[in-house]
């Protein structure tokens, strides 16, 4: 049985080779030891600390096998962005040219510079280890278990979450957006701007880049044709926010040109509908289906994909199910459908 826990400072190693197999596109966690350390550091501070706001809190999440403790991915929601730094989109807008005179009438695509997602929850860091994906159903635990985090600590996150989407990029690392645009502004090559990024000076870059808006007819064929596209190893993740109700309202990066999707956490799927219900230990009978279930807890939270009969103030789970959520009878839980 796969299983989610807050990262802990023992899991370092494991954390770096999730970074490392990730390569290209990964920015949000750079394979570092000592940058990594701190982003364990700070998940740890984050699941202490006593919140009534979102703020600087960034929680970081591990999947793991309940067996043997084997690290086979991990996901993490940044409370709020923009907070310290500011958090820059490009936004698709169009700039409308027409002469009367000449009945000359232009609609040309432009990206303008933002900051309109400040003060957001953000999904990011998600990655799961090949040897993990399609077992059971590893890829939706890991994605939607932040959801019941949120639901059980609301205060702790904002009205808005976000999810930027890793763009398109090559097998060697080469980003056809940022060849046509970014580079021009900042002299290297995409591998240098995502070690730089990921280490925390996104806005730096971000400062360097032309303030004004930008028409897209300018750039090469090939950049302006990724925009707004997800790598081809993102599209089974962007279904699942989809699923959720996450929608692309025309935001994207301003290094890969990945969408960036957004949606009311108030309205995400998994929220609105998970329920609390009191914890029941016992053999399932076959009218047990498959759910995500939870405890609600802070810093000993535990997640897991597995069947459950759900009733109208109960759910009955196994006791494999019970271990490994740590929970005994009685105990509160939260279920969502898968």
């Amino acid at each position: 049985m796969n299983r989610i826990r807050p990262i802990r400072l023992d899991d370092l190693d494991a954390l770096l080779e999730l970074a490392r197999e990730a390569g290209a596109g990964f920015t949000s966690l750079p394979p570092d030891r000592d940058y990594l350390r701190g982003r364990i550091e700070l998940s740890m501070r984050s699941f202490d600390a006593q919140v009534s706001t979102p703020g600087h809190e960034r929680y970081l999440f591990v999947l793991e096998d309940a067996r043997d403790g084997v690290v086979g991915g991990c996901c993490a929601v940044e409370a709020a962005c923009g907070l310290d730094e500011p958090f820059y989109s490009y936004r698709v807008g169009l700039t409308v040219q027409a002469s009367q005179r000449f009945a000359l009438y232009n609609r040309v695509p432009t990206l303008y510079l933002t900051n309109d997602y400040t003060g957001s929850s953000v999904l990011c860091s998600l990655f799961l280890r090949p040897t993990f994906r399609g077992r059971d159903g590893a890829g939706r635990l890991l994605s939607k278990c932040r959801f019941l985090f949120m639901a059980a600590h609301r205060a702790r996150f904002a009205e808005r979450a976000i999810a930027e989407m890793r763009g398109v990029s090559d097998d060697g690392g080469r980003s056809p957006f940022w060849e046509g645009l970014g580079r021009h502004f900042f002299g290297v090559d995409y591998g240098e701007a995502e070690r730089i990024v990921g280490l925390g000076n996104k806005s730096f870059i971000a400062e360097l880049m032309p303030a004004h808006p930008i028409y897209t007819v300018l750039l090469a064929d090939e950049a302006r044709a990724v925009m707004g596209q997800v790598h081809e190893h993102t599209r089974p993740a962007l279904r699942l926010l989809e699923s959720e109700g996450f929608r692309h309202q025309g935001f994207i990066d301003i290094f890969d040109g990945g969408p960036t999707v957004e949606a009311p956490v108030a309205a995400l799927r998994s929220i609105r509908d998970s329920r609390a219900l009191e914890a029941r230990i016992g053999a399932l009978s076959s009218k047990a289906t498959p759910h995500l279930v939870a405890n609600d807890r802070l810093r000993e939270f535990r997640c897991v994909l597995a069947p459950a009969l759900a009733a109208r103030d109960h759910v009955v789970l196994d006791q494999s199910t019970a271990a490994a959520l740590h929970i005994a009878a009685g105990d509160p839980v939260r279920i969502a459908a898968p």
